[in-house]
Protein backbone atom coordinates (compact mmCIF):
# COMPACT_ATOMS: atom_id res chain seq x y z
CA UNK A 1 0.00 0.00 0.00
CA UNK A 2 1.99 2.93 -1.30
CA UNK A 3 1.93 5.61 -3.97
CA UNK A 4 4.95 5.48 -6.31
CA UNK A 5 7.17 8.55 -6.25
CA UNK A 6 7.49 10.23 -9.67
CA UNK A 7 11.17 10.78 -10.39
CA UNK A 8 12.18 14.45 -10.47
CA UNK A 9 8.56 15.48 -10.09
CA UNK A 10 8.33 16.46 -6.42
CA UNK A 11 6.91 19.98 -6.58
CA UNK A 12 5.83 20.29 -2.95
CA UNK A 13 6.66 18.69 0.42
CA UNK A 14 4.35 18.34 3.42
CA UNK A 15 5.78 17.35 6.79
CA UNK A 16 4.52 15.70 9.91
CA UNK A 17 5.78 17.56 12.99
CA UNK A 18 6.61 15.30 15.94
CA UNK A 19 9.76 13.21 15.49
CA UNK A 20 9.94 14.40 11.89
CA UNK A 21 10.86 18.09 12.17
CA UNK A 22 11.12 18.36 15.97
CA UNK A 23 11.52 15.81 18.72
CA UNK A 24 8.68 14.50 20.83
CA UNK A 25 8.65 12.41 23.99
CA UNK A 26 4.88 11.90 24.03
CA UNK A 27 4.04 8.44 25.38
CA UNK A 28 0.61 7.68 23.99
CA UNK A 29 0.51 4.18 25.48
CA UNK A 30 0.90 5.73 28.94
CA UNK A 31 -1.64 8.44 28.10
CA UNK A 32 -4.19 5.87 26.92
CA UNK A 33 -3.87 4.08 30.25
CA UNK A 34 -4.36 7.33 32.14
CA UNK A 35 -7.49 8.19 30.17
CA UNK A 36 -9.02 4.71 30.10
CA UNK A 37 -8.49 4.17 26.37
CA UNK A 38 -7.71 0.66 25.11
CA UNK A 39 -4.36 0.07 23.39
CA UNK A 40 -5.95 -0.69 20.01
CA UNK A 41 -8.13 2.46 19.93
CA UNK A 42 -7.17 5.82 18.45
CA UNK A 43 -6.92 8.19 21.42
CA UNK A 44 -8.41 11.25 19.70
CA UNK A 45 -11.32 9.24 18.34
CA UNK A 46 -11.90 7.71 21.79
CA UNK A 47 -12.17 11.16 23.37
CA UNK A 48 -14.38 12.58 20.59
CA UNK A 49 -16.88 9.76 21.08
CA UNK A 50 -17.33 10.29 24.84
CA UNK A 51 -20.99 11.31 25.24
CA UNK A 52 -20.49 13.27 28.47
CA UNK A 53 -19.51 16.75 27.29
CA UNK A 54 -17.88 17.77 30.56
CA UNK A 55 -15.75 14.61 30.71
CA UNK A 56 -14.87 14.91 27.02
CA UNK A 57 -13.65 18.48 27.47
CA UNK A 58 -11.69 17.48 30.56
CA UNK A 59 -9.85 14.71 28.70
CA UNK A 60 -9.24 16.99 25.71
CA UNK A 61 -7.59 19.51 28.01
CA UNK A 62 -5.48 16.76 29.59
CA UNK A 63 -4.13 15.86 26.15
CA UNK A 64 -3.48 19.53 25.30
CA UNK A 65 -1.60 20.11 28.56
CA UNK A 66 0.49 17.01 27.87
CA UNK A 67 1.28 18.22 24.35
CA UNK A 68 2.26 21.69 25.55
CA UNK A 69 4.64 20.27 28.15
CA UNK A 70 6.24 18.17 25.42
CA UNK A 71 6.49 21.17 23.10
CA UNK A 72 8.50 23.16 25.65
CA UNK A 73 11.11 20.37 25.83
CA UNK A 74 11.39 19.68 22.10
CA UNK A 75 14.55 19.94 20.02
CA UNK A 76 14.96 20.26 16.27
CA UNK A 77 15.61 16.99 14.43
CA UNK A 78 18.99 16.30 12.76
CA UNK A 79 19.41 17.76 9.25
CA UNK A 80 16.03 19.50 9.44
CA UNK A 81 17.37 22.98 8.71
CA UNK A 82 19.50 21.73 5.83
CA UNK A 83 16.52 20.05 4.14
CA UNK A 84 14.23 23.05 4.58
CA UNK A 85 16.97 25.35 3.27
CA UNK A 86 17.40 23.16 0.19
CA UNK A 87 13.66 23.12 -0.52
CA UNK A 88 13.51 26.89 -0.10
CA UNK A 89 16.40 27.35 -2.54
CA UNK A 90 14.55 25.25 -5.10
CA UNK A 91 11.31 27.19 -4.52
CA UNK A 92 9.53 24.00 -3.47
CA UNK A 93 6.62 24.91 -1.16
CA UNK A 94 6.43 23.26 2.26
CA UNK A 95 3.69 22.78 4.85
CA UNK A 96 3.02 20.96 8.11
CA UNK A 97 0.16 18.57 8.87
CA UNK A 98 0.10 17.35 12.46
CA UNK A 99 -2.21 15.56 14.88
CA UNK A 100 -1.03 18.02 17.53
CA UNK A 101 -3.32 20.74 18.80
CA UNK A 102 -2.70 24.11 17.14
CA UNK A 103 -1.27 25.66 20.30
CA UNK A 104 1.40 22.98 20.76
CA UNK A 105 2.23 22.93 17.05
CA UNK A 106 2.78 26.69 16.93
CA UNK A 107 4.81 26.59 20.14
CA UNK A 108 7.20 24.09 18.59
CA UNK A 109 7.40 25.81 15.23
CA UNK A 110 7.97 29.28 16.68
CA UNK A 111 10.46 28.05 19.27
CA UNK A 112 12.64 26.50 16.57
CA UNK A 113 12.10 29.41 14.14
CA UNK A 114 10.60 27.23 11.41
CA UNK A 115 8.64 28.99 8.70
CA UNK A 116 5.63 27.47 6.95
CA UNK A 117 2.73 29.17 5.19
CA UNK A 118 0.37 26.28 5.90
CA UNK A 119 0.29 24.66 9.37
CA UNK A 120 -2.66 22.31 9.75
CA UNK A 121 -3.59 20.84 13.14
CA UNK A 122 -6.36 18.51 14.29
CA UNK A 123 -8.67 21.48 14.90
CA UNK A 124 -8.66 22.26 11.17
CA UNK A 125 -9.39 18.86 9.61
CA UNK A 126 -10.00 15.27 10.67
CA UNK A 127 -6.68 14.02 12.07
CA UNK A 128 -4.46 11.54 10.25
CA UNK A 129 -4.83 8.87 8.96
CA UNK A 130 -7.64 10.86 7.33
CA UNK A 131 -6.25 12.47 4.14
CA UNK A 132 -8.39 15.64 4.29
CA UNK A 133 -5.60 18.03 5.33
CA UNK A 134 -3.23 16.73 2.65
CA UNK A 135 -5.88 17.10 -0.04
CA UNK A 136 -6.59 20.65 1.17
CA UNK A 137 -2.94 21.70 0.84
CA UNK A 138 -2.68 20.16 -2.64
CA UNK A 139 -5.67 22.27 -3.64
CA UNK A 140 -4.13 25.40 -2.12
CA UNK A 141 -0.91 24.80 -4.03
CA UNK A 142 -2.82 23.82 -7.18
CA UNK A 143 -0.55 20.79 -7.54
CA UNK A 144 -1.41 17.20 -8.36
CA UNK A 145 -1.21 15.05 -5.20
CA UNK A 146 1.13 12.66 -7.02
CA UNK A 147 3.71 15.47 -7.17
CA UNK A 148 3.61 16.22 -3.44
CA UNK A 149 5.68 14.21 -0.96
CA UNK A 150 4.39 13.66 2.57
CA UNK A 151 7.12 13.06 5.14
CA UNK A 152 6.47 11.46 8.53
CA UNK A 153 7.59 8.88 11.07
CA UNK A 154 4.47 6.81 11.77
CA UNK A 155 1.97 4.51 10.08
CA UNK A 156 -0.75 7.19 10.19
CA UNK A 157 1.44 9.40 7.98
CA UNK A 158 1.81 6.66 5.38
CA UNK A 159 -1.90 5.86 5.43
CA UNK A 160 -2.90 9.51 5.07
CA UNK A 161 -0.54 9.95 2.12
CA UNK A 162 -1.81 6.81 0.42
CA UNK A 163 -5.44 7.86 0.70
CA UNK A 164 -4.54 11.33 -0.59
CA UNK A 165 -2.79 9.68 -3.57
CA UNK A 166 0.55 11.15 -2.49
CA UNK A 167 3.94 9.43 -2.29
CA UNK A 168 5.27 9.15 1.24
CA UNK A 169 8.66 9.29 2.93
CA UNK A 170 9.10 7.42 6.20
CA UNK A 171 11.79 8.76 8.55
CA UNK A 172 12.76 5.86 10.82
CA UNK A 173 15.14 7.78 13.13
CA UNK A 174 17.22 4.61 13.24
CA UNK A 175 14.36 2.40 14.48
CA UNK A 176 13.33 -0.94 12.99
CA UNK A 177 9.71 -0.16 12.12
CA UNK A 178 7.21 -2.83 11.00
CA UNK A 179 5.48 -0.68 8.36
CA UNK A 180 8.40 0.39 6.13
CA UNK A 181 6.93 -1.48 3.13
CA UNK A 182 4.02 0.96 3.09
CA UNK A 183 6.31 3.94 2.39
CA UNK A 184 7.37 5.16 -1.05
CA UNK A 185 10.77 6.19 0.37
CA UNK A 186 12.46 5.10 3.60
CA UNK A 187 15.28 7.12 5.18
CA UNK A 188 16.91 7.07 8.59
CA UNK A 189 17.04 10.85 8.87
CA UNK A 190 16.03 13.97 6.96
CA UNK A 191 19.53 14.16 5.54
CA UNK A 192 18.79 11.00 3.57
CA UNK A 193 15.80 12.67 1.96
CA UNK A 194 17.88 15.72 1.03
CA UNK A 195 20.33 13.46 -0.80
CA UNK A 196 17.55 11.69 -2.69
CA UNK A 197 15.94 14.95 -3.80
CA UNK A 198 19.31 16.35 -4.87
CA UNK A 199 20.13 13.24 -6.88
CA UNK A 200 16.80 13.29 -8.67
CA UNK A 201 17.04 17.02 -9.39
CA UNK A 202 20.25 16.54 -11.38
CA UNK A 203 19.25 13.44 -13.32
CA UNK A 204 19.09 13.69 -17.09
CA UNK A 205 15.70 12.71 -18.60
CA UNK A 206 17.08 9.44 -20.00
CA UNK A 207 18.54 8.61 -16.58
CA UNK A 208 15.20 9.20 -14.87
CA UNK A 209 13.56 6.75 -17.25
CA UNK A 210 15.82 4.00 -15.92
CA UNK A 211 15.28 4.76 -12.24
CA UNK A 212 12.75 2.76 -10.29
CA UNK A 213 10.61 5.40 -8.63
CA UNK A 214 10.06 3.32 -5.49
CA UNK A 215 13.38 4.44 -4.04
CA UNK A 216 15.20 2.05 -1.65
CA UNK A 217 16.03 3.08 1.87
CA UNK A 218 18.93 5.41 2.53
CA UNK A 219 20.70 7.14 5.38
Amino acid sequence: MQTPIPCNMINGVIFDLDNTLVSSALDFDWLRQQLGCSADTDLLQYIDEIPNISLREQLQQTVIDYELADARQSTIMPQCQQLLSYLNQKNIPTAVVTRNCAQAAMLKINHHKLQFKHIVSREDFAPKPAPDALVYIAEQWQLAPQNILYVGDYIYDLQAAYHANMPSCLVTNGEDLPFTQQASIVVQSLGGLTKILQQQAYMLPQERDRVECNTPSGN
